[in-house]
């Protein structure tokens, strides 16, 4: 996968009726350049797009991010609850636990990946399930 690495797609479960749903995932750039994600896409809905979520005067709300997320030179960037995740909507169907979705994902300064997001049931432990960065530094 050249100096690109993702780690952990998934996703959680949506009731039925939900037109929305959510993507996780860690981006690893082993390269000596920056790159950025600029889009996603899936079958699975009409449309994909890169969010933020923040704390503003102590209220949480969610911003779109139109320039893409930037995964600087040797770092990682995490996709997860409460920070940055992608936004799949209009969903065709429902998003149920145990199927996977495929994803592809777009990036300036590197070349177009497809993953699949595993659906994971809304107790499961995320933390027991983190990829294994084989003794890369990990940082923020």
């Amino acid at each position: 996968m050249g100096d690109i690495e993702i780690g952990h797609p998934w996703s959680r479960p949506t009731p039925p009726g939900t037109s929305m749903g959510v993507g996780y995932l860690v981006i690893s750039n082993h390269g000596d350049n920056d790159i950025k994600l600029v889009s996603a896409n899936t079958p699975r809905a009409n449309h994909v797009s890169i969010h933020e979520t923040l704390m503003k005067d102590g209220v949480m709300r969610m911003q779109s991010l139109e320039s893409g997320l930037t995964i600087p030179a040797g770092k990682h960037v995490e996709l997860k609850p409460l920070s940055y995740h992608l936004m799949l909507e209009k969903l065709t169907a429902p998003l149920k636990e145990g199927e996977s979705i495929p994803l592809t994902l777009q990036f300036e300064g590197a070349e177009v990946i497809e993953v699949e997001l595993s659906v994971q049931s809304l107790d499961a432990d995320t933390k027991d399930t983190e990829m294994d960065h084989s003794g890369h530094g990990m940082e923020h």
